[in-house]
């Protein structure tokens, strides 16, 4: 499993995530992030040309160092900082308060202790600060949900621990964000258990 998490996950995430229709998503969830981000599961880069001009740096914590190879390019297209800071979401190398927003686009699906991510999160960010996060998960109807549980076994295994049925907001509640703005909706590029999308900003207090 080492050789087909470090070297075929990383290309399989590069392939979906990097699909066309996934852009208008990556440009709202970028939308209104400002000064010092730290992202989430940076993997290959493809939120970097979707960074507003309010975005001072970025902090990518990305553990699959494929996965930052392949980001390469879109780095060198970035038109702000950014710096690989971090190889694992559950444990963030920053002090506290240091940074005004965090993104994370289609990466709380996967981490394995994402109570402690979330936590970590919390404490990097300045008070107020901002999460802002497009996400697939628990889908808001229960026939869905039923496949989503069914299936989430072979999910995990051939994605690299994704999860298809983490319940975005209730994840997001129960580790001390405020959900202030959150869209749940069906994407159009599949089916419904794999396209069930949560988009918004949760606020540290």
């Amino acid at each position: 499993m080492g050789l087909y998490n470090d070297q075929f996950v990383p290309r399989l995430v590069n392939l979906a995530c990097g699909m066309r229709f996934n852009n208008p998503l990556r440009k709202r969830t970028c939308a209104g992030l400002h000064g010092r981000v730290v992202e989430i599961g940076f993997g290959s880069g493809h939120n970097v040309p979707f960074y507003p001009a309010t975005v001072k740096s970025v902090s990518a914590v990305e553990p699959a160092d494929l996965g930052w190879k392949l980001a390469a390019g879109r780095i060198a297209q970035a038109t702000v900082p950014i710096e690989r800071a971090g190889l694992d979401g559950q444990s963030l190398p920053f002090p506290d308060n240091c940074f005004e927003a965090a993104l994370s686009t289609w990466t709380i699906c996967t981490i394995p202790d994402i109570a402690t991510a979330l936590a970590e999160v919390r404490r990097v960010l300045v008070p107020g600060g901002t999460l802002h996060f497009v996400e697939h998960g628990l889908a808001p109807d229960p026939k869905v949900q039923l496949w989503q549980h069914r299936l989430n076994p072979i999910q995990k295994a051939i994605a690299g621990g994704c999860n298809l049925d983490r319940d975005i907001r209730a994840i997001l509640e129960d580790a001390g964000f405020e959900v202030r703005d959150i869209d749940v909706f069906y994407g159009e590029d599949g089916p419904k258990f794999v396209t069930a999308q949560s988009l918004g900003v949760a606020v540290s207090p």
